[in-house]
């Protein structure tokens, strides 16, 4: 059971991720269908003789075979589109997070709240504890409160980073001199793990992403003790 877990997709945390696995489920029944389908046309052909080896066209198949390709595409473009409109749109964001890629860490500004920054590097292994997870775990966890709109700010000092959190649904482009723009909402508290995913370098490996889901009360609490 754990070994099938591990090749599936992350719990989601954020409405955006619910959506993406429901897309992923969506078109996995579809490729089953004409998979099955297909599969079954040709061992049909295997199996029966050829009696249709004279017939030199059928314009009706032909139209059947055109139009429901078509049909199919649809099915699967139109949840696509709808998925890539909500990754997009801004929906009132209340608070605002800069994250920016460095060789080889991140660094955030918290812009609302006093001007928070601070940086995070990787725990090196001898200074982590036994309950904390190998080369993911950082000095300095990303504080969000959940059940808040928020938008997410990526630049880089350096060279091209992705900020990523597979189970948020959630993964930005940092560029030099460029700030691209996400949306991110947590639907419960926990710990949530991300690494870099564009090779940055050498230590691209070694840049990972902890986000710490609180609710808003201990998360103003957290604002001003900074």
């Amino acid at each position: 059971m754990n070994s099938w877990m591990s090749k599936t997709m992350q719990d989601a945390v954020s409405p955006i991720m619910e959506q993406l696995i429901m897309f992923h489920d969506h078109g996995m029944m579809i490729i089953m269908m004409i998979t099955i389908m297909v599969g079954y046309m040709m061992l049909s052909l295997m199996v029966k003789k050829n009696t249709s080896r004279l017939i030199l066209e059928n314009q009706p198949i032909e139209f059947i075979w055109t139009i429901l390709p078509a049909i199919t595409l649809v099915f699967i473009a139109m949840p696509s589109l709808r998925i890539l409109y909500l990754i997009e749109e801004s929906m009132k964001p209340l608070i605002t997070i800069k994250i920016i890629g460095h060789q080889w860490y991140w660094s955030y500004e918290y812009s609302d709240f006093n001007n928070i920054e601070f940086e995070s590097y990787m725990k090196p292994t001898k200074s982590s504890n036994p309950m904390e997870f190998r080369l993911l775990d950082v000095d300095n966890r990303m504080v969000i409160p959940y059940n808040i709109m928020m938008r997410i700010l990526t630049s880089s000092s350096d060279v091209i980073h992705s900020w990523t959190v597979p189970s948020a649904g959630i993964k930005i482009d940092a560029s030099p001199g460029r700030i691209n723009q996400g949306n991110l909402m947590m639907n419960r508290p926990g710990l949530y793990y991300g690494q870099c995913s564009e090779i940055c370098g050498a230590n691209h490996s070694f840049m990972p992403i902890v986000m710490e889901s609180i609710n808003i009360k201990s998360f103003m609490t957290w604002t001003k003790n900074q």
